[in-house]
């Protein structure tokens, strides 16, 4: 029997950052993990982890969200701060997201879910939409080639408690 620590915060958000990037420290030396992907749309997550996985020799990506996520036609993420993030030598990935892209753009169009939505909503069932993106972002890092498919690796979101109906 292997017993393992969980960590539980009582309410959700930003102040909860430092205590999750340790935690992910400490998992990444107790298990030898070399790959971490997480969400960070401002950039603001990604220089934490960057702070507190220093010295581990290990491959951080930050997923920021895709052009036109908050309205307009620019990325989530400033041109200055993507250059400031990668001068660090944490990678930068922006593109569509791969649970939300084109078929919901059809199917709030047209009506009708896709088995895309379907595989999204199933996922937000395990608890709020962190599960849903921690498997978005770690996709989507793989599909750019940036992330391994055959090793262990931390993904790291930060969730918000939301309730939803599914309709």
């Amino acid at each position: 029997m292997e017993v393992r620590e969980t960590v539980y915060f009582d309410k959700p958000g930003r102040k909860n950052t430092a205590a999750v990037a340790q935690a992910a420290r400490a998992r990444c030396q107790e298990l030898g993990i070399k790959h971490v992907v997480l969400a960070s749309s401002s950039g603001k997550t990604a220089l934490a982890f960057h702070k507190a996985l220093e010295g581990l020799n290990l491959g951080l990506v930050a997923v920021a969200s895709h052009a036109g996520y908050r309205g307009g036609d620019k990325p989530s993420i400033e041109t200055e701060q993507r250059r400031a993030l990668e001068a660090k030598g944490i990678t930068v990935l922006v593109c569509s997201h791969i649970l939300s892209g084109v078929e919901r753009s059809i199917s709030s169009k047209f009506g009708g879910r896709s088995q895309v939505e379907i595989i999204a909503q199933t996922l937000k069932m395990f608890g709020t939409e962190g599960i849903k993106v921690a498997v978005e972002v770690a996709v989507m890092a793989a599909d750019a080639g940036l992330l391994p498919t055959d090793r262990e690796i931390i993904a790291v979101v930060r969730t918000t408690l939301r309730l939803e109906k599914f309709k």
